[in-house]
């Protein structure tokens, strides 16, 4: 049978169950058991899926992912994330939209410690939108800097996604870490300058106001108490690696200590919290995994029927400079992400498209932050990007689609010149991976 045939079957089956309103993860086994039972011997290619999940997940590599997420919802559910948004508030003085500086230094900080997009957005959307409009802020310059700023969660380590990224696409996992790093803090500092200088040509959008009856001191206090121990786990989790004394998964470990002891000596470690945490997490995990699995079935299949040979034959034949290629790649990864969330973009497109990015040359590592950086943008992508929804949903009433929209489109304009600085210099993804390796 012809490739193409093969890829008919296999991308129309897995659409016809989700349209069937299937969720994703069954919607992939679906297809995995039709092509196993296709292209792969009947019953063997069955049993055959059936070795491919416990292998799958036995994998070492993958703890991470667990960890990674209980450590969000330690910070999330104790509260100790919120409070320190309210130290960042405290700190930041009178300046030009300090209330949408607050959400990107408080996003940026919260993102290191939780790795969860949706949940950034909605944390910052539920505590400092109600604000910002109490302070005559205007829509256009209060949402934007929450959803963009929510992006930045699958970047910064710790991210699960970063992890399962690595995992389903064969990219080292420390080096895919460090490499989202720079990019992360380059977005960070160019929403943090675009607000500063909107906010300072345009006073009325973001009216200033003062900070009466509070000292130095009292404005220093709470980030000494609340921020810098958070910065601490970030330190342990991204330091343990760059100094070459623990793998991923026994950062991840540190890690997670490191946030249940800051949380214990907040006094904010309860029972129920701690039970939440742990019920919240295994239930991201275990999709997580089932994912993956997923993912390797569909990879194997693909590659035994050889139709990933074959789509990958006929993309390097057809005389395209890989310049191309590869922004006709994003731009997939760009409209999927309007309809679809990052895990189901990741099981659709890796298996195919890791083989292209082998055979044209590219650093996978490379490829990784770029493919995390399209799937950030294409979250905040009118008109069904996630993020817009969550941000709405967040937002006080009143807030129209239109508002959220308008609102997100610089910040969106801002992140597309970091993946094209990224395109025209891969030493900016490379430079902590190589730093290490060295």
């Amino acid at each position: 049978m012809e490739w193409y045939y093969v890829l008919a079957i296999l991308i129309g089956s897995l659409l016809f169950f989700m349209l069937l309103g299937l969720p994703v993860v069954f919607a992939f086994f679906a297809a995995n058991i039709i092509g196993a039972m296709i292209f792969m011997g009947g019953e063997k290619g069955v049993a055959q899926l059936v070795r491919n999940a416990i292998d799958s997940t036995q994998s070492f590599s993958l703890l991470p992912i667990p960890l990674f997420i209980f450590m969000g919802e330690i910070m999330f559910h104790t509260g100790v994330a919120a409070r320190a948004i309210d130290a960042v508030d405290m700190l930041i003085a009178r300046v030009p939209g300090r209330l949408s500086l607050v959400a990107i230094a408080g996003g940026t900080l919260f993102s290191s410690v939780s790795g969860s997009t949706i949940a950034n957005t909605a944390m910052l959307g539920s505590t400092l939108l109600p604000e910002m409009y109490k302070r005559g802020y205007k829509p256009e310059i209060a949402i934007g800097p929450i959803v963009a700023v929510g992006g930045i969660a699958m970047l910064i380590p710790p991210s699960a996604l970063a992890v399962l990224l690595g995992s389903v696409a064969r990219i080292p996992i420390s080096d895919l870490l460090l490499a989202s790093i720079i990019p992360a803090l380059i977005l960070a500092a160019l929403f943090y300058l675009y607000v500063t200088i909107r906010c300072w040509l345009d006073p009325t959008i973001a009216p200033t106001y003062d900070i009466s009856g509070m000292t130095w001191w009292q404005r220093i206090k709470p980030f000494l108490i609340y921020v810098l121990p958070l910065i601490s786990i970030f330190v342990v989790v991204v330091g343990s690696i760059v100094a070459g004394i623990a793998t991923p998964t026994e950062s991840a470990a540190l890690g997670t200590v490191s946030s249940l002891i800051i949380a214990a000596a907040y006094r904010s470690l309860r029972w129920s919290n701690f039970i939440e945490s742990v019920r919240q997490t295994v239930r991201f995990s275990v999709m997580t995994l089932f994912i993956i699995c997923g993912s390797i079935t569909f990879s194997q299949i693909l590659a035994f029927s050889e139709a990933s040979g074959g789509l990958t034959d006929v993309i390097l034949n057809s005389e395209l400079a890989p310049l191309f290629i590869l922004l006709g790649m994003l731009a997939i990864l760009m409209i999927l992400g309007c309809f679809m969330d990052q895990v189901s973009m990741i099981m659709i497109t890796m298996p195919l498209y890791m083989p292209v990015v082998e055979q044209l040359g590219y650093n996978v590592v490379w490829f990784g932050v770029l493919t995390l950086m399209i799937m950030e943008i294409s979250l905040a992508t009118p008109p069904f990007g996630l993020l817009l929804f969550v941000a709405k949903g967040a937002a006080p009433e009143g807030t129209t689609m239109r508002q959220v929209i308008i609102s997100v489109l610089p910040f969106l304009i801002l992140a597309l010149s970091v993946v094209a600085l990224i395109i025209l210099l891969p030493q900016v993804t490379l430079i902590l991976p190589e730093l290490v390796s060295d």
